[in-house]
């Protein structure tokens, strides 16, 4: 038998341990969240894990993606991208697995999706979409390199996966001939990253299908407080086969984002602020699911570190629809893992709960076969990617 999260804790786990030196968690908050640790550094033969990314199979199953660094921390080396599943809503976990090994170069920014709405896959047809890198990103962005975009494809759940499919060309505009003849574009993109977390599949309106992933680009040389970064998207409306950019965000010091699909079948976007002229999150909204963007809004209730975020649509119940939205609660530091809710598209935000308040980084969100709320981060320092649960009833009391 399959019990849930917090059923097993309270069967097996006893009365809620005490708060880790430096999480201050409150009992309640205790009592409600579970967590498991899902990549530990210096297991599986890698020295760090970085940048989560987490989905549901459509039979339930989650999938944990993560970078695994085998030499140490750092952004740049010998990146794979590692998976591990979970058949039980996270309480235990697959021995670890590499989905993408890019040699001794960087492979990074894991970035999965399911299609559901292709006929040709009844169960669904896994996309993991990536980056990879021949340079630090400093050398990157003085055009020294390029980052390349590509995608793998999985119809069994993450198990065995297709040959990398290189779209660089359709999703970025290098300007480096040198590495190849088809990057050559005018607009001079450098540093790129897809969102990293999750991408997404629309599932009402007239867009109904499309997969998005939020991304992020440098244009031409460095600027001062990183005003050469630009959010940005792309998406494909038949099932990979072609891809199409979305425009870009002109915010200067716009970089990692995350979007997730409105009641209207239309698309929020949420931006990091590189430039951090303010310490807050950056939205825009796309009633045309990323074809044209509304204007840059600056979201004074989102406060933010400089730090990824992650975001994701929900239903509470039949009929009812909302968004929900982790990141690092803070002006000042990467602590207080924090998830809140809105219940208007995103014009308005909950003050949240703290999932963690220790030293607490990037995030993925994803929603369990049991309708409980499930958020993969980086945790104490980037020393391990927990796995948290919760039910959506807690978030709001």
């Amino acid at each position: 038998m399959v019990y849930s999260c917090l059923l097993v804790a309270s069967l097996f786990l006893g009365p809620p341990s005490l708060p880790q030196p430096g999480s201050f968690a409150t009992d309640s908050a205790q009592q409600a969240i579970v967590e498991t640790t899902v990549f530990q550094n210096g297991e599986g033969g890698y020295l760090c894990y970085r940048i989560p990314a987490i989905v549901k199979t459509p039979k339930g199953i989650l999938l944990a993606f993560a970078e695994g660094r085998r030499t140490d921390c750092g952004d740049f080396g010998d990146v794979d991208i590692v998976l591990r599943t979970s058949k039980d809503n996270g309480q235990s976990w697959s021995p670890i697995q590499t989905a993408v090994d890019f040699g001794t170069q960087q492979a990074g920014n894991p970035t999965p999706v399911f299609d559901l709405s292709d006929s040709r896959f009844p169960n669904g047809r896994l996309f993991l979409l990536y980056n990879t890198g021949t340079a630090s990103e400093a050398d990157v962005r003085k055009g020294l390199a390029v980052r390349e975009v590509w995608y793998k494809t999985s119809t069994d759940g993450g198990q065995t996966w297709s040959e990398p499919v290189n779209i660089t060309t359709q999703v970025s505009r290098p300007n480096k001939p040198d590495v190849n003849p088809g990057y050559a574009f005018p607009e001079d993109w450098r540093s790129y990253a897809n969102t990293p977390g999750h991408a997404l599949q629309l599932q009402k309106g007239r867009y109904k299908g499309r997969i998005f992933v939020a991304a992020n680009h440098s244009e031409g040389q460095p600027q001062p407080q990183f005003r050469d970064y630009r959010a940005h998207g792309f998406y494909s409306d038949d099932h990979g086969k072609s891809w199409q950019l979305s425009p870009t965000i002109p915010y200067p010091g716009g970089n990692e984002s995350t979007a997730a699909e409105t009641t209207d079948g239309g698309l929020l976007l949420n931006a990091r602020n590189q430039s951090g002229d303010v310490k807050n999150r950056l939205l825009t909204f796309s009633a045309s699911a990323g074809e044209r963007w509304d204007p840059v809004v600056v979201a004074t209730d989102l406060p933010d570190p400089v730090c990824q975020g992650s975001m994701i649509n929900y239903q509470p119940r039949r009929g009812q629809s909302v968004l929900l939205f982790a990141n690092a609660n803070s002006q000042t530091s990467r602590i207080n893992l924090t998830v809140r809710v809105s219940r208007d598209n995103g014009k308005s935000w909950s003050a949240g709960k703290t999932i963690y308040a220790g030293s607490s980084a990037y995030s993925d969100l994803v929603i369990q076969q049991d309708n409980r709320v499930g958020v993969l981060y980086e945790k104490d320092d980037y020393t391990n990617i927990t796995y948290a649960c919760f039910r959506y009833d807690w978030l709001i009391k």
